[in-house]
């Protein structure tokens, strides 16, 4: 029998599981004892079950650009991620005070617009913004809560730093992914847990229902929550129908509700019932056809309306998606020091503003050592990844950014963490970041759930599911 753990070759990056030394850390000491008893073909063994119970139960995402057929397993590695408490505790600190200064920013755009008067952050970048929604202008929302689900995207550079690379404040997703996958992994490999009890994840759906009910226009008591999907062909719709269910709400669609003077219904068999909720996982353009985008299908006519007056709370409130704006990313620093009066906890990825001159020219002359990222796009599309692009891709970059500067902005190399991962026979280091979500009730709620995307070609620093990654147990422990 060959252990497991002797095939893992160390790595010059920071190596999750090991120190320079390849010495496991102290809080996988317990993992690595439990890999060194096992070889790779009980591994095999155990990947097979898993994938059998992932295709069972459906566990599945959409690829939009794939033409050979959209519905994919997400690559689920056996290995588990494990952060200490005290590394924790600094992520738990640092996201609560980023969502709650962008929460803030949210309320001040859409209001007095205090940041924007004393230049802090330019008013043409905020109103340029494909996100920025005038529709929220003067609009004040139930209990001031724009963000009540967010994800941010963290990624830890070559000493170990904590780093955030993105914000998710529209509609966060992979949450379904964190509670099957732990779910999945205590039952089929329940040998991995001997050293260890990580902080649970099931009870994140009666905190987000909390949080939603939180939501509800004033002066209802019981509120009644509904989920809103596209339907079935969306990319997410597992993940909806996983939390609908483990919410115990109703799972429904655009068809499924009217509005009637001002106040939202959903369809029953017993009859019109109101609803005061709605959990949207629907864009902004797409949830009523009086207001935005009229060819739509997805929302309902009149929802804005009966949102406006105060008859139905939505999660997250529309016009969230500027604070998420990439454009907007180098300035959460400073957005955080003028509504909280607080240095950042957690620290931006170094990033070129391309609107601005100087900063332009430095990223079109350095394009093949830069990442740049188009503001307008997610999952990993609209990117060049500088070292390993071609002249005729750079060429193309350096135009549009160019013609619209505003849609780009660019940032160095960050050499993403890494994490031993099973990869065909052999266990082998592949780069990894940290999503953690955020809920936001009577006060800011960080449950002990996050997921660890893994980017599984060996060498890409792309962790998304849509473009080839795959997905860890996180085990939080505690203090």
């Amino acid at each position: 029998m060959q252990p497991l753990l002797d095939q893992y070759e160390r790595v010059d990056f920071f190596d999750e599981f090991a120190d320079q030394l390849g010495v496991p850390r102290a809080h996988y000491a317990g993992l690595a004892q439990t890999l060194r008893t096992i070889d790779i073909a009980e591994f095999r063994h155990r990947v097979d079950l898993v994938n059998s119970v992932l295709l069972q139960r459906g566990v599945t995402f959409t690829v939009y650009s794939d033409s050979r057929g959209t519905e994919r397993i997400l690559p689920f590695d056996l290995i588990p991620r494990i952060v200490p408490g005290n590394e924790w505790s600094l992520v738990k600190r640092g996201i609560a005070q980023r969502v709650m200064a962008l929460n803030a920013f949210l309320g001040d755009i859409y209001g007095a617009q205090r940041i924007l008067h004393e230049g802090r952050i330019s008013a043409e970048m905020v109103f340029s913004s494909k996100f920025y929604n005038r529709e929220m202008v003067g609009f004040r929302v139930p209990r001031d809560v724009y963000i009540h689900v967010s994800g941010c995207d963290l990624i830890r550079g070559r000493d170990g730093t904590y780093f955030v690379l993105e914000d998710n404040l529209r509609t966060p997703s992979g949450i379904s992914y964190v509670l099957e996958n732990r779910d999945i992994l205590k039952r089929s490999f329940p040998r991995l847990f001997e050293n260890y009890q990580p902080l649970p994840v099931d009870d994140y759906p009666r905190r987000l229902l909390d949080a939603l009910r939180h939501s509800a226009p004033a002066g209802i008591s019981d509120p009644t929550v509904v989920l809103l999907t596209p339907g079935i062909y969306n990319s997410a719709y597992f993940e909806h129908t996983v939390l609908a269910r483990r919410m115990g709400v109703e799972l429904v669609e655009g068809s499924d509700l009217l509005v009637h003077d001002n106040i939202v219904y959903m369809k029953t068999t017993k009859g019109l019932q109101r609803v005061d909720v709605i959990y949207r996982r629907i864009d902004d353009e797409y949830l009523d056809p009086l207001v935005f985008k009229a060819d739509s299908t997805l929302g309902v006519t009149g929802l804005m309306n009966a949102y406006r007056a105060g008859n139905v709370g939505i999660a997250n409130a529309i016009g969230t998606g500027v604070a998420d704006d990439k454009a907007i990313y180098p300035f959460v620093p400073e957005i955080i020091r003028f509504y909280l009066g607080e240095e950042p906890i957690l620290p931006n990825v170094p990033t070129y503003d391309c609107t601005d001159d100087l900063q332009r020219r430095h990223v079109l002359s350095h394009l093949d050592e830069l990442v740049v990222k188009n503001t307008n796009q997610s999952g990993g599309y609209g990117m060049l990844m500088g070292p390993s692009s071609s002249n005729i891709e750079r060429a193309r970059f350096k135009e549009a950014i160019e013609a619209n500067p505003r849609d780009f902005i660019a940032q160095p190399i960050i050499p993403l963490s890494c994490h031993p991962t099973i990869v065909g026979e052999t266990l082998a280091p592949r780069h990894i970041d940290l999503r953690p979500y955020v809920l936001m009730n009577k006060e800011v709620d960080v449950p002990p759930t996050a997921l660890t995307r893994v980017a599984l070609t060996e060498g890409s620093l792309v962790v998304n599911s849509s473009q080839g990654g795959g997905s860890k147990d996180t085990w939080i422990l505690d203090d």
